[in-house]
């Protein structure tokens, strides 16, 4: 059975805040409900127990709390978890049609053996009857095109961040125009704009860029609520919330309306901002207009929604915002992050170079994190602790070292 990623737990978690019910346990059971994407596009399914376990490791332990460990018991048998069965059986139900009657559990049961998936010392039969019937396993998803939503605001300042992307004006640096895209940050209590920021391109380095700025200047948020759109849900994005302790949500698929917040902010954008007779020879003059317009006019304002100006709200809940330092190993946190197998020699390859770890790793299986946007040394992390950056490979320097004479 392929192993739940930290990435897939926590796109699941952030799925509860927004869930139907009166009560965590009812969110829980409507969490349940729902099909989620892993990273190869495959939809899985887990059960409220399952997901409620993720929550509270989660909120005890941060990222570690969730991350994939090693068994202890591996290669022995052992009973099956409702979770597992559950993922279990969502990977074989696409192969069947749903009769009058429901499902039939005894192929299904029978498929999973046979593509082994399952075994018979983990789970028999007749408990696997039982667990479906107990836990609602083949219970089915529920759709309303019509969703109820009711207005709502968070207490504190930073509970929970609202991001989005808006297109702007076309910019004209030199012979070449392109339209400007924004990507901005918009604070759920107080309505303060944390940052807002037009790029070129709207892709991940544009993103990562803009949030670290907004973690910077207006400290970490519980929560950030997002869309379903490419830059917003990827692994990467994902793993950057999960170090920093964010938990991040999506909207329902199609449903941009439920950030209202975020798309009520990028009309006052287009009706007070772009409206005006802008400096658009360049990316920076805009980026630097619309910062003024900002700080000094958004912000600075009484908004009709709170009666009180933003950064006024903002400020009275200073003493529980928990503001990020500027420091080398804080921007590590949103660094990329990929797999490598160390060699004999210590060394492994990155874009195209050869580095050296800096501890001896050798025949290991390391974490890198690196900066996309630039051309730095990986910094090495093993087993979730960090070993240094990487120093690129010098045959020569290695050929000058001293070497330990052969004893005859």
């Amino acid at each position: 059975m392929k192993r739940i990623t930290p990435y897939l737990r926590m796109k699941v978690m952030g799925a509860i805040e927004f869930a139907e019910g009166n009560s965590i346990r009812d969110r829980l059971h409507k969490v349940s409900e729902m099909y989620f994407k892993d990273e190869e596009g495959f939809s899985r399914k887990f059960t409220w127990r399952t997901i409620e376990t993720w929550r509270t490791r989660f909120n005890q332990k941060g990222l570690p709390g969730i991350q994939i460990n090693t068994r202890g018991d591996k290669g022995q048998t052992r009973k099956m978890a409702p979770g597992e069965l559950s993922e279990a059986i969502q990977q074989v139900l696409p192969m069947f049609r749903k009769q009058d009657k429901g499902y039939n559990k005894k192929e299904i049961y029978r498929t999973c053996l046979e593509k082994g998936i399952l075994r018979k010392e983990q789970i028999a039969q007749t408990t696997f009857y039982r667990f479906i019937q107990k836990y609602e396993l083949m219970k089915p998803h529920l759709t309303d095109g019509n969703p109820h939503r009711l207005a709502y605001s968070k207490a504190f300042a930073n509970e929970m961040w609202q991001a989005d992307t808006m297109f702007g004006p076309y910019v004209k640096e030199g012979e070449n125009s392109f339209q400007a895209k924004m990507i901005a940050f918009i604070d759920d209590a107080s309505r303060v704009m944390a940052h807002g920021e037009f790029f070129k391109e709207e892709n991940t380095v544009s993103f990562v860029k803009a949030f670290k700025t907004a973690l910077y200047k207006r400290g970490v948020p519980q929560q950030l609520y997002v869309d379903n759109g490419a830059i917003y849900s990827n692994q990467e994005i994902t793993l950057i919330c999960a170090r920093l302790g964010i938990l991040l949500s999506h909207t329902p698929v199609r449903d941009g309306a439920a950030k209202g917040k975020i798309e009520r902010f990028n009309r006052t954008v287009r009706d007070g901002f772009l409206c005006r007779n802008l400096e658009l020879s360049s990316l920076e003059k805009l980026n630097k207009q619309f910062s003024v317009w900002c700080e000094e006019e958004y912000n600075a304002r009484v908004h009709s929604g709170i009666g009180m100006k933003p950064i006024d709200r903002f400020g009275m809940d200073l003493k529980r915002i928990h503001f990020l330092p500027p420091s080398e190993f804080n921007d590590e946190l949103f660094y990329a992050e990929d797999t490598r197998q160390v060699k004999k020699d210590n060394t492994f390859s990155f874009a195209n170079r050869r580095y050296e770890t800096p501890t001896d790793l050798r025949g290991r299986e390391i974490v890198i994190r690196f900066d996309r946007s630039k051309n730095d040394s990986p910094v090495v992390y093993y087993k979730g602790e960090r070993q240094g950056k990487a120093n690129l490979l010098n045959l020569i320097a290695n050929d000058r070292h001293p070497r330990n004479e052969v004893q005859l």
